[in-house]
């Protein structure tokens, strides 16, 4: 993991926020699967790794803040 403690966090940020509103028009893809999922409908293998797609920059976020200001790095 220690790639991603060096990768700058304004890129790790960036990169979360860009893939989170891709494409922004008509809808992000992000708030569609979300509704998808929601209801049931997230089905297809291409949804899925649609999703998959656009929340692993967020969830790399979330894992470079967690170990930057988590527990014992205070």
């Amino acid at each position: 993991m220690s790639w991603l403690d060096k990768a700058p966090l304004w890129v790790v940020v960036a990169l979360a926020v860009w893939m989170a509103v891709a494409p922004i028009a008509p809808e992000p893809h992000l708030i569609d699967k979300l509704r998808l999922l929601s209801q049931g409908a997230l089905v297809r293998p291409l949804d899925v790794f649609d999703l998959c797609l656009h929340l692993a920059p967020m969830l790399l976020l979330a894992l470079r803040l967690w170990r930057q200001f988590g527990p014992g790095k205070r």
